[in-house]
């Protein structure tokens, strides 16, 4: 792959800056929380700042080219390298990253879990932040390992202190989950290193040796990387652990999780073992795309299950990834390109969710659907908002989530490389059933909490005019008597405000991404055309 040099030091100070703020908070006291709180926010702008900056210098006439590349001596030893590069399929989640770490810290400060310690807390999301980035930089297999694994740690804890009465549960569960991923995808990327001549753990190295290797080894490997990749989307059956994360998740982690850490798996598909492994990926699609389409309606299904409003969301999460992962299961330019805008469309729409999902936790102070109604009536634009999101997510035309799902199930009518037309359109035809099915879980949703009466356990406790005064602080979620029902804070507002204008944006104007990605996607296709003829 071509490369381009100008300005490299942009991705290594986007990355590290966060660790930055780590440092200084170390000796500041834990007792100190407003100043830990503005470090943490003045860090994650600064980084966010770098991200914007990197957006202006990126060469959009040539993004299928890797810009502000490094190559740099890492561990000479086991032939890795410091390489590093950004093209048009790694800009919009590396700033979408920045971005959503941003707002998160923003949102935190009047909403601090229970168990407080901004202190750690903010610690922790700065380290996250910087293992998402490095992530979607990283072009050397054993330095994308180290930052994807980077990521784990921060969310367990953020999930095993902060999170709710099964934290502990879901934590483990999160952990092992992912660490038996991980395991089999360094075990893959290990026997790719040793099938090929051994110079180098780079991609650009790999992708081309990869090609070369035996169709039958290659199928073995990607099996590898299928699992580790699998178990971080999640797809069906690997998705057991994410709506115990979500469930119990505080509302940062549950909307990091959704809007970034899922997408490290689908960005591996696109970007290591698809390009590595050609045969291999021509061999699996069918059986991506077949458990992609039980994804889709399983998670579907699963929503219509539950009774807890972020469970729901966490299981339209199985269901919009499996969009994702039959547009990449296609191998076609269309499916990849609509797979990765689904990635960004869905980042947004159900971090968005989560956000709408956690702000009701602290008013109700409960999620169970039965228990809620009224929303328009006691906090109208949060009613409004949740509808908004809920229409985004179902894939309505003119909102961000539609060209991520109505494409993929397009693109599975012609398949790439003789993949079987016959099964593709199948699997396209129960895709669409799953769109109608997602219009009715989350109908249901906003049709029980938003419209009607109040219930009357929170009847009389509406403040809609609430703003300033009725913002929370962790001091306040320390009790479970019911207080007044507010609207959405000025925080909330900043914090949100982003997304709801991203997700219309989006919608209405989707080439502003596909623009940035096709020439990217069209070059990936190319060379495996090259290959598989």
């Amino acid at each position: 792959m071509e490369t381009l040099t100008d300005q490299n030091w942009l991705l290594s100070v986007g990355t590290f800056l966060p660790l930055v703020g780590v440092l200084v908070m170390m000796f500041i006291p834990r007792s100190e929380e407003a100043t830990h709180k503005l470090i943490g926010i003045v860090t994650a702008g600064a980084t966010l700042v770098v991200g914007v900056v990197t957006l202006v210098a990126f060469d959009y006439g040539q993004s299928e080219k890797l810009q502000f590349f490094v190559d740099a001596e890492w561990i000479p030893v086991i032939n890795s390298n410091y390489t590093i590069g950004l093209d048009g399929i790694s800009l919009p989640l590396y700033f979408l990253s920045m971005a959503v770490t941003f707002l998160v810290m923003i949102y935190t400060w009047d909403n601090m879990p229970d168990a407080g310690n901004p202190k750690a807390f903010y610690m922790l999301m700065l380290v996250l932040q910087t293992g998402m980035a490095g992530t979607f930089i990283a072009q050397d297999l054993i330095l994308f390992f180290v930052f994807f694994e980077v990521v784990l740690l921060p969310m367990y804890f953020m999930i095993g202190v902060w999170g709710g009465e099964q934290r502990k549960y879901a934590s483990l569960k999160f952990f092992l989950y992912t660490m038996f991923g991980s395991a089999f995808m360094l075990v893959a990327f290990l026997a790719l290193f040793f099938q090929t001549d051994a110079v180098s753990f780079g991609f650009a190295h790999l992708t081309e040796a990869g090609a070369l290797i035996d169709r039958d080894v290659q199928i073995w490997i990607f099996a590898g990387m299928f699992l580790g990749f699998a178990v971080k989307v999640p797809m069906f059956p690997f998705h057991t652990w994410l709506p115990d994360a979500h469930t119990q998740a505080p509302t940062q982690g549950s909307v990091i999780l959704a809007a970034i850490l899922l997408k490290l798996g689908t960005y591996g598909f696109v970007h290591i073992a698809i390009p590595m492994l050609p045969e291999g990926a021509k061999a699996w699609a069918p059986a991506i795309g077949i458990l992609a389409v039980i994804g889709i309606i399983y998670g579907a299904l699963g929503c219509l299950a539950q009774t807890d409003m972020k469970r729901l969301i966490a299981f339209s999460s199985v269901a919009h990834m499996g969009f994702v992962m039959l547009g990449i299961s296609t191998l076609t330019e269309f499916g990849i390109n609509a797979a990765l805008f689904g990635m960004v469309a869905h980042g947004l729409i159900t971090g968005m969710l989560f956000f709408v999902a956690g702000s009701v936790k602290h008013r109700y102070h409960t999620l169970e659907i039965k228990r809620l109604s009224g929303l328009l009536i006691q906090a109208p634009r949060l009613g409004w908002i949740m509808g908004f999101a809920a229409m985004a997510s179902l894939g309505l035309p003119g909102l961000a989530g539609f060209w991520g799902e109505f494409p993929a199930i397009l693109s599975a009518y012609n398949p790439n490389f003789g993949l079987s037309t016959a099964l593709f359109r199948t699997l396209m035809v129960i895709a669409a059933i799953g769109t109608v099915l997602a219009a009715g879980y989350l109908l249901w949703l906003y049709q029980r909490t938003a419209f009607g009466e109040p219930s009357e356990e929170f009847a009389g406790e509406s403040h809609a005019g609430g703003g300033v005064a009725h913002s929370l602080s962790s001091a306040a979620n320390d009790h479970d008597d019911h207080e007044e029902i507010y609207d959405v804070t000025p925080i909330e507002w900043i914090a949100w405000t982003p997304f709801l204008i991203a997700i219309v944006v989006f919608g209405v104007y989707p080439q502003l991404m596909f623009k940035v990605m096709d020439p990217a996607v069209t070059e990936m296709v190319r060379r495996l055309g090259e290959t598989l003829g």
